[in-house]
């Protein structure tokens, strides 16, 4: 978000992808796992997920991201790249997901104070709302 222009505070970075791809980050960066990839399922949410920490800045990977819609049944695997753009960012190219899709997610998840946040950014941004 905060490469996006949104000004925020930043703890740390999280990376989606699907299960193939956490476990192929889990594997280049062997040194830098802290929890390795493994699957984990909350009250609201599932994913394969590890964490890495890579000089002091906390990385936390999600593979297969489900969220519970009505109380009782999963979504399916957010397919990243159908929500994922490409910035430029100190002369590289670097994949994020548009803010509107993490908006979505945060209203999903009950995170209601996060999605404010990102509904009044992207209104000011000239996007609509219902």
């Amino acid at each position: 978000m905060a490469l996006q222009g949104l000004v925020i505070e930043v703890h740390d970075i999280d990376i989606q992808t699907d299960r193939q791809g956490a476990y192929e980050i889990e594997n280049i960066f062997p040194e830098y796992m802290v929890a390795p990839v493994h699957y984990f399922e909350s009250e609201q949410i599932r994913s394969y997920f590890g964490k890495l920490e890579i000089e002091g800045i906390n990385v936390e990977i999600m593979g297969d991201i489900q969220k519970l819609i009505d109380e009782r049944s999963w979504e399916e695997p957010v397919k990243v790249e159908q929500y994922r753009h490409w910035i430029e960012f100190e002369s590289m190219q670097i994949p994020v997901l548009s803010l509107e899709y993490e908006y979505q997610a945060y209203l999903k998840l009950g995170r209601v104070e996060k999605a404010e946040i990102l509904k009044k950014w992207l209104q000011n941004q000239g996007k609509e709302f219902d």
